[in-house]
């Protein structure tokens, strides 16, 4: 294929390159510059292409490889890694949610819900929230690990029953 035929059929898959960049940015600006970065790119790795490779495909494949690229750029320098000698930032007290009404009401009401269970269901479920894992509490309650699991299951379920109105 020579260049002029690449150019032509790149700039054929313009409009589906940018709705495909929209569906994964959800951002018009951020599809445009997704866009432009796909159509650079393939210019300038037009002699990778082989001519009986499904174009549309190589060139969406570009697109979907910038924008996971990307994405794990932005992740990764909005990681904050404390390196002070006695790990301040990390001992800094963070917005929990709880110091609010609304916060404290929700905690309240969950407290609440929680408590107004049977022990067959509290016990397993307050547990497994405060970080023991299944079969840990079934041994502490001496019950078949199965039980302990949807018992756990139904005390989530009702709760979410419960307090759906929270969401």
């Amino acid at each position: 294929m020579n260049s002029n035929s690449f150019q032509q059929r790149l700039l054929g898959l313009q409009d589906n390159l940018l709705n495909f960049a929209y569906m994964l940015t959800s951002n018009r600006e951020e599809a445009k510059d997704l866009l432009q970065d796909t159509t650079l790119k393939a210019l300038d790795n037009e002699e990778k292409y082989i001519d009986n490779i499904n174009f549309k495909g190589w060139v969406f494949t570009i697109m979907r490889n910038i924008f996971i690229n990307n994405y794990r750029r932005i992740v990764r320098n909005q990681t904050i890694v404390d390196q002070t000698e006695d790990l301040y930032h990390l001992n800094l007290p963070q917005e929990s949610g709880f110091n609010t009404p609304e916060g404290s009401f929700t905690v309240k009401e969950i407290t609440k819900a929680i408590n107004s269970f049977t022990d067959e269901y509290k016990v397993p479920f307050s547990m497994h929230v405060a970080g023991f894992k299944y079969h840990e509490i079934a041994e502490k309650m001496e019950l078949p690990l199965g039980t302990v699991k949807s018992r756990i299951f139904f005390a989530r379920q009702r709760l979410q029953e419960m307090l759906k109105d929270y969401k």
